[in-house]
């Protein structure tokens, strides 16, 4: 976890706030709302935006929130009041062993999954809320490599609910594959051939510095760090991370480099307060293509099925994005729209990183993302594994459809005001933005927003730029 959450925490376990004065009358509608408990400060180019927990007698309500920003200019103050209702008498203590809820959830994640399932050592007590509010035991489980949620009722002992709860890439150097073999040798018919060794690939190699690490001959730094057993991780007390793609520290390699090199440019961008930290990474950490972001835990894991995901940098870049927005809105993506957009920003970032470094050819459009790990899954050239620059629009968007489809959506836009507005600027305006994004922010509002980070930042032009894009895509009703 988070250094700057964990304390925080511990802040807030002495600074249970009552809500008296903190937000309009209005907002105390709800029947027994609870006290806050303080998260997080974190502070943005424009103010400073600060996190509460929603509590009930000492227990966490599951998704209610609080969160005042604060303009730095004129001291404005404005508040997002996301304090779940709570209806009915709710138990104050735990039927229900902590060691029962655990074995039940366990065997839960484990139908679900299809997989065997263990736990995590996480389980706390908690308020679900809603009609028939009740105390459950909230507990992590983990099953094919990843993290797992189940909700036990701590009263009866019956499991809620089950569900996956991640998000689905003279000094030190590095070899790697930047950006990929792919768009380097501007040829779409390289494939992986297991993993193997290749002399076809040998020309996209590259040697590249590897800043910020810690000296401990690790890939261990100041915003990135392997986490996979110590047996397993690569060492180099020289310094030389140099492998080639059939050994597993190159893919680890690749993973620290990326990540060091997304940070860095966000800190250039003058944001210091954007997940500034070592953002744990467990590459070739599933035997299976996917890669994933693991808010519980703050982690990215990264599949080694076809393409191993983190010899593409998009793959890692997508990943990092909802690392991102996790740090900066606590919880973020809880419903489909929000979902949507951290579908559609993570495409929109990894996009952007590669404008640095990546051609945009009829072969290798800068538009298609991850051209070298979709080989393995596409069969159609140019291979991409999602495109952000399709002609999707709000009008397409459905509150059942697939994240990552509705996320075409909202990474086109980024994309049009990007190139109406350059990389740099746009970026800017996306991540001052975020601060004041909700969990469950809605298409409309989190565009609102964006524009409102715009005028501030860079004037009326820059915001009527973003408005024509977004109505574009049929995202309307922006002043």
């Amino acid at each position: 976890m988070r250094a700057v959450r964990s304390l925080a925490l511990l802040l807030g376990t002495a600074l249970l706030l009552s809500v008296t004065g903190m937000v309009p009358a209005t907002a105390t509608a709800h029947r027994q709302v609870g006290g806050l408990r303080l998260i997080v400060v974190k502070h943005s180019l424009l103010g400073t935006h600060t996190w509460y927990q929603q509590m009930l007698d000492g227990h966490p309500v599951l998704g209610g929130y609080l969160v005042r920003h604060v303009t730095a200019k004129t001291g404005a103050v404005t508040v997002d009041d996301g304090r779940a209702a709570i209806r009915g008498r709710v138990a104050s203590k735990a039927v229900v062993s902590k060691t029962r809820a655990i074995g039940s959830a366990i065997a839960a994640v484990a139908r679900n999954a299809g997989a065997p399932a263990r736990a995590d050592g996480s389980a706390t007590l908690a308020v679900q809320p809603g009609g028939r509010a009740r105390l459950v035991w909230d507990v992590f489980a983990l099953a094919k490599g990843q993290s797992w949620e189940a909700l036990v009722d701590a009263t009866s002992g019956r499991v809620l609910s089950a569900r996956s709860a991640v998000l689905f890439g003279g000094g030190p150097v590095g070899q790697v594959f930047s950006p990929n073999p792919v768009v380097d040798q501007q040829d779409e018919s390289l494939t992986d051939q297991n993993n193997r060794e290749i002399p076809d690939l040998d020309p996209s190699y590259r040697i590249v510095p590897l800043t910020h690490l810690d000296g401990s001959g690790y890939l261990h730094g100041d915003f990135a760090t392997v986490i996979l057993n110590p047996n397993a991780q690569a060492f180099a007390p020289n310094g030389r991370f140099v492998y080639t793609r059939n050994h597993r520290e190159f893919e680890q390699t690749m993973a620290y480099y990326d990540v060091t090199t997304a940070e860095t440019y966000i800190q250039s961008l003058g944001f210091t307060d954007v997940n500034n930290e070592p953002q744990d990474l467990r590459p070739d950490g599933v035997w299976y293509d996917n890669s994933f972001y693991s808010p519980h835990d703050d982690k990215i894991t990264l599949g080694r099925g076809g393409v191993d995901d983190a010899e593409d940098e998009e793959v890692t870049w997508h990943e990092y994005g909802h690392a991102i927005q996790d740090d900066q809105v606590p919880n973020f993506g809880k419903n489909n729209s929000a979902g949507s957009i951290g579908e559609g920003f993570g495409d929109y970032w990894a996009f952007t990183m590669s404008q640095s470094d990546s051609p945009d050819t009829a072969t290798t459009p800068l538009a298609c993302i991850a051209d070298w790990d979709s080989t393995s899954y596409t069969s159609g050239t140019p291979h991409c594994l999602r495109r952000v620059d399709t002609d999707h629009t709000y009008a397409d968007y459905g509150p059942r459809k697939d994240v990552h489809l509705n996320g075409e959506i909202w990474s086109a836009a980024l994309h049009d005001i990007n190139l109406a507005l350059g990389r740099d600027e746009t970026n800017t305006i996306v991540l001052e933005s975020q601060f004041s994004f909700t969990p469950k922010i809605s298409f409309k509002k989190a565009a609102q927003r964006t524009v409102d980070a715009a005028r501030a930042l860079y004037g009326e032009s820059a915001a009527q730029t973003c408005i024509q894009k977004f109505t574009a895509r049929d995202i309307t009703g922006l002043v």
